[in-house]
């Protein structure tokens, strides 16, 4: 087990490397000029332009200023923003209001995603079982900002059950109706995840034996059935939160909520490459981490599973 952990860490380490050069690269290779987009309509001097470029070491060939990056990166320094803030500090800043909302989420889609799989799966063919299915197919076809805009006026607006927009206050309560929404659009996909693995784990010798002995259906599908049919759930729930820590511009910005998405993209338009190599950095790293946690999970919900 120390091993595989090992080997797992080692491996953060080419990942690391090889995430933030593309990444940079990327945004080496976006056209215009960062600095002049500043300026806007105004038009500063030559002198002025040169000195913010030296500031920032963009005259410096592509691999210096990756050596700079990467320099400050081992320093504990990501950098400072074209406005003069440190990224540290707005990531810092907006990193707890997306991993609060992308936790949320994740808890609502996979606690939907178990309830209503599990009862589809043994309702198999009955009514349940299709409405169930119709109703997530739905959530799935519908795009997210119709879904944000139908739950914040119908939710929030109409039947004043939530508050119609997030801004600065932004603690667990106020996250619920951009949370619920996420978890909606994500959990077709699980439900249907676990659908199919109760109904294959159900067909298993092994579960038919547990019967012919005797143990009642009470213990055989939360232990025995629900127990090793949770695996591909909790891999697409993994991967879910990965994507929704960059992933939820489109409901940050209906929501006004003062998250990663918003400030990647608000960077990604500025072309400020400190910020965005620095957040998809951190994000890599949270993703290997969650990812790992996630493989050494597999070992307790499936015995048979070993790391050798």
């Amino acid at each position: 087990m120390l091993a595989y952990i090992l080997r797992r860490f080692l491996q953060v380490i080419p990942v690391f490397f090889g995430s933030t050069l593309l990444i940079f690269f990327l945004v080496f290779a976006m056209p215009g000029d960062p600095i002049l987009a500043l300026f806007g309509d105004k038009t500063p001097s030559p002198q002025l332009l040169e000195q913010i470029r030296d500031q920032y070491h963009l005259n410096e060939p592509f691999l210096v200023q990756y050596f700079y990056y990467m320099l400050g990166i081992f320093q504990g320094n990501m950098g400072v923003t074209f406005s003069g803030q440190s990224v540290n500090d707005v990531l810092a800043r907006t990193l707890p209001v997306t991993a609060r909302l992308a936790v949320m989420a994740i808890a609502i889609e996979f606690v939907l995603s178990i309830i209503v799989g599990t009862v589809s799966a043994l309702r198999k063919g009955k009514l349940v079982d299709h409405v169930s299915l119709i109703i997530a197919l739905i959530f799935l076809a519908i795009p997210i900002f119709v879904m944000c805009f139908l739950a914040q006026y119908f939710l929030a607006i109409q039947w004043g059950w939530f508050k119609p927009t997030v801004g600065a206050n932004n603690d667990w309560g106020d996250l619920w109706l951009p949370a619920i929404v996420l978890g909606l659009s994500l959990y077709a996909t699980s439900m249907r995840l676990m659908r199919g693995s109760v109904i294959e784990t159900l067909n298993q010798d092994w579960v038919r034996t547990a019967y012919s002995k005797g143990l009642p259906k009470s213990r055989v599908i939360p232990v025995h059935v629900l127990r090793n049919s949770l695996i591909p759930v909790i891999t697409n729930s993994a991967t879910n939160f990965g994507v929704l820590l960059v992933g939820a511009t489109v409901t940050e910005a209906i929501f006004n909520i003062p998250g990663v998405g918003n400030t990647l993209f608000q960077a990604t338009l500025r072309h400020e490459g400190p910020t965005i190599v620095s957040f998809v950095t951190v994000f890599v790293i949270i993703y290997v981490l969650v990812n790992l946690a996630v493989d050494l999970l597999y070992g307790l919900l499936d015995p048979r599973i070993r790391y050798a």
